[in-house]
């Protein structure tokens, strides 16, 4: 069957949503985020009211659910430790050293559900240009696909994560001085923070298929605004963690770890959020 497009939505560049009329009555609805999380195509029949869900076949959507369940538990596992983490060194247990350790597996768990993220984007499945249909491209462990805004996304948020385990690396070098801290630590950390606040604008315009909005009943919505919210409380304690020079000490300490520890958990509720977000 043919196609006649008839309405597209996203931001700049990006398509998040393409409406057309099928040849033989009724209408298709391709959505970037709902064909990459759920491997769905939603169709309305000539004459019904309502859409039904054209879904890829069962070894993408196994692949699919695979995927999203390692994203949504390394993200979940990830968020916990990166809590644990700032609680230890809030309240000054086990020394610096135990808390950086909980930070860098933390962050490990982090890359994890970051490429596993990726993957999902680039093996996702594609809406067929002839037909009410998606086909699945070969499998592939890397793409360069900047013109797709769920490959963008979830790229720098990858890139975000393995900058993260650089600044998670150096922060067990002893006898720094402010200079090197602030270099080696606390930059890795901003631009870690910069790269997520990114990746999550990117994943709300997606979502919301331009502007941001409120869509309360949206389920994709609440897991990037929640992670959203996690990556702008990461930023602020990075904020409050650049060492004065005037001082050598922090900002405020106390801002910098609670900060991380507010921003783990809505990291941590984004996974647990996103294991429901599956085939």
């Amino acid at each position: 069957m043919g196609r006649t497009e008839e309405h597209t939505e996203g931001a700049g560049p990006f398509i998040t949503r393409l409406t057309w009329r099928l040849a033989a009555g009724g209408t298709a609805v391709w959505e970037s985020r709902a064909a990459r999380k759920r491997g769905t195509l939603a169709v309305r029949p000539a004459g019904a009211t309502t859409s039904g869900a054209l879904r890829a076949d069962p070894a993408t959507l196994d692949r699919l659910r695979g995927l999203n369940n390692a994203t949504a538990a390394s993200f979940t596992l990830g968020g916990l430790l990166f809590a644990l983490g700032a609680a230890l060194a809030q309240f000054g247990i086990g020394g610096p050293l135990a808390s950086a350790a909980v930070y860098f597996a933390g962050g490990l768990l982090f890359s994890v559900g970051g490429y596993a993220a990726l993957l999902q984007a680039i093996n996702a499945p594609r809406r067929k240009g002839t037909a009410d249909a998606l086909v699945t491209p070969r499998w592939n462990r890397w793409s360069y696909e900047p013109g797709r805004i769920d490959w963008l996304s979830t790229f720098i948020l990858f890139v975000g994560t393995l900058v993260f385990g650089v600044d998670l690396l150096d922060s067990f070098l002893q006898g720094l001085t402010t200079q090197q801290e602030n270099r080696l630590v606390w930059a890795p950390d901003m631009v870690g923070c910069l790269m997520f606040l990114i990746s999550g604008h990117l994943a709300v315009v997606e979502v919301c298929h331009g502007r941001p909005r409120i869509l309360a009943r949206d389920l994709g919505w609440w897991i990037v605004a929640v992670n959203q919210l996690g990556s702008a409380l990461f930023m602020v304690s990075a904020l409050a963690a650049f060492v004065r020079p005037e001082t050598g000490s922090p900002v405020n300490v106390d801002i910098a770890n609670w900060g991380t520890l507010a921003g783990a958990v809505c990291f941590t509720v984004g996974g647990v959020l996103q294991s429901f977000e599956r085939p």
